[in-house]
């Protein structure tokens, strides 16, 4: 079932479904924030025109454990996505482009037309603008897979910003580091 169609479904069942059943289930949560709840889920699905994306990838070494962090965010600011996960022991710039993958992938299941990319990873940002060339053998491929899925989108942008505005992309990769190898 597509996206729209799921926004769609979820957004009429909140405006219009009896919930009084639930509301026994329940009796201690208002029927608004139920309702909320409903609208907030069928949000997720909602066709977006343009989102911005901050990813980062984190390597403790180099190779070393490494993860990835991906913050997706509407229009207006809105966070719709937050992704932080172990990737295994690679290096730095193979989690750099591994987090890229993995929010494009995510953008286009959410329906996403257009995206702006941040990265705080200069060389990944240079070889994707063709400034760079791919000099590593291990990146090629990971370079062609981005590149491949860029063309799923109406347009993009990926433009370099200094570390300090990306903390929360970098957080969550540290975070999937953190997991699996400082398990709580």
């Amino acid at each position: 079932m597509k996206d729209d169609l799921k926004y769609k479904i979820l957004k009429t069942l909140a405006e219009t479904f009896d919930i009084a059943k639930t509301m026994k289930r329940f009796p201690e949560i208002p029927k608004e924030d139920i309702q909320s709840l409903l609208l907030q889920f069928a949000d997720t699905f909602k066709k977006r025109e343009v989102v911005t994306i901050y990813v980062d990838g984190a390597a403790r070494g180099n190779p070393g454990h490494a993860g990835i962090g991906v913050l997706i965010l509407s229009e207006d600011g809105k966070v719709l996505r937050r992704i932080g996960k172990y990737l295994g022991k690679t290096t730095n710039n193979v989690a750099e482009y591994q987090a890229l993958i993995t929010a494009l992938k995510e953008a286009k299941t959410m329906g996403v037309s257009t995206i702006k990319v941040f990265a705080d990873s200069e060389l990944m940002v240079k070889q994707i603008k063709g400034e760079y060339k791919i000099k590593s053998e291990g990146l090629k491929p990971l370079y062609k897979e981005s590149m491949a899925l860029l063309m799923h989108f109406d347009g993009y942008d990926i433009i370099h910003i200094n570390r300090e505005k990306n903390s929360e992309a970098d957080r969550l990769a540290n975070q999937g580091i953190d997991t699996m190898i400082c398990p709580a």
